[in-house]
């Protein structure tokens, strides 16, 4: 049993630089926490003299616990939505806890889970049955008939009966079903709605350039989640479903694959956020035969489109959450969980600096929550006690990030869990 006691002891954190997620770095800082809150941020010299005769640990460089915003666990082997039936439920559980584990163990203290068994997995973390990150899933995605959601070699009406015995996909058409398909959703526990506003890559024959939905539905979807304080989600890969999205109030653009000018300064006018996924791409490009010939194909033409879209929205201010798109449960290290670090590092090549990554996969993950958003993210007063300290410093070179083991200790609701 990984069970995490109560303990209102206050501890403390000295470190040569702390990186608070957002704003600048400080020199010779500390970070005093009492049970999952933290109570101060700021120079060693300034601590509260109260906070100098506690348990205190010293580590070069502290900064919050990181967010992948784009995640799902699945259990899945195959880059296909056919492996997502074939996984019986039990399987598919059962391989997640590896992978929520390498997970956490990353530095990752927290996820946005956009399509799986997240809402179920949620529970047995907080219930200190397993270890892993803090959970924020959407339950199933919404697709329409025949889009990116669904599993198109599969026979209609057996589909549609494991849908409703807990097979994490929904499929909708019509302002009706759309409506009744995100309250199926928030009555599982989904902290945020997913919804496929394009065709995908590993589905089998819709196209990624294709709009999925009409704006009614779109907007019925948006407007039903808002009514319980919940955001929207969209898989977008093509201009007109990226569009369609902003345009019925999506929060996020996750994948965002042909992104043009129009569709950026769209993004800024809504305040729409980038989720761009881009180690999805790069794994599945070194990983050929994970994909169907048909998937192949579409994301060696989404994968070009993609890097410009993302140095373009860089380039032009719009918001950025980091999130990888991991879905493939693996032992093969290449393959599997806990490299999540590694899109931070992208997120460098496509135009952000290093300050401005980290806080794209800190401080901005929680903005993609909506009014669902935890204290987390940065190391502030008042805000969760989830924190990673490294043994050097990534902001001289970020690629310490990528590997969990230049990541020294993780606290995680103020506890302990790797040192």
């Amino acid at each position: 049993m990984y069970r995490l006691l109560s303990d209102d002891s206050l501890y403390r954190i000295n470190a040569d630089v702390i990186i608070p997620g957002r704003g600048d770095p400080i020199p010779d800082g500390a970070v005093v926490w009492q049970s999952n809150t933290i109570r101060y941020v700021g120079p060693q010299s300034e601590a509260p003299n109260e906070y100098e005769n506690i348990t205190t640990t010293h580590v070069p460089v502290v900064m919050p616990g990181m967010w992948d915003c784009h995640i799902h666990f699945l259990g899945a082997t195959a880059a296909s939505m056919d492996s997502v039936p074939r996984t019986p439920q039990a399987l598919a559980g059962a391989r997640s806890v590896p992978d929520l584990y390498a997970t956490v163990m990353s530095g990752f203290t927290s996820v946005r889970e956009v399509g799986g068994y997240g809402c179920e997995l949620a529970q047995v973390i907080a219930e200190g049955r397993i270890p892993g990150p803090t959970v924020y899933s959407s339950g199933s995605p919404i697709s329409m008939t025949g889009g990116h959601g669904d599993v198109h070699g599969m026979q209609w009406d057996a589909l549609r009966d494991m849908c409703a015995h807990g097979l994490p996909l929904e499929i909708a058409d019509g302002v009706p079903e759309c409506l009744r398909a995100v309250r199926k959703q928030l009555r599982r526990g989904a902290r945020v709605i997913k919804v496929c506003a394009s065709g995908g890559v590993v589905s089998a024959i819709d196209d990624p350039q294709h709009q999925e939905f009409s704006f009614e539905e779109m907007k019925a979807i948006v407007e039903e989640a808002a009514r319980a304080k919940r955001v929207v989600a969209a898989h977008c890969h093509g201009k007109a479903g990226i569009m369609n999205a902003l345009r019925a109030g999506c929060r996020t653009i996750e994948h965002g694959s042909f992104l043009d000018e129009e569709a950026v300064e769209l993004m800024k006018e809504k305040g729409a956020i980038l989720v761009a996924t881009r180690s999805v791409i790069e794994n599945g490009l070194a990983m050929r035969d994970l994909f169907t010939p048909g998937s192949y194909k579409k994301l060696l033409e989404v994968a070009d489109a993609h890097q410009k879209s993302y140095q373009l929205a860089i380039s032009r201010g719009v918001t950025i959450a980091l999130g990888t798109d991991q879905f493939i449960s693996s032992d093969n290290p290449m393959l599997g969980y806990g490299r999540s670090g590694l899109e931070v590092k992208y997120a460098v090549e496509a135009g952000l600096s290093p300050l401005a990554a980290i806080e794209a996969v800190t401080a901005n993950g929680p903005l993609t929550l909506g009014d669902q958003a935890p204290q987390s993210g940065q190391l502030r007063e008042g805000f969760d006690a989830d924190f990673i300290a490294l043994e050097a410093d990534p902001l001289n070179d970020i690629s310490l990030l990528s590997d969990a083991k230049n990541i020294t200790h993780i606290w995680r609701n103020g506890k302990l869990i790797k040192s």
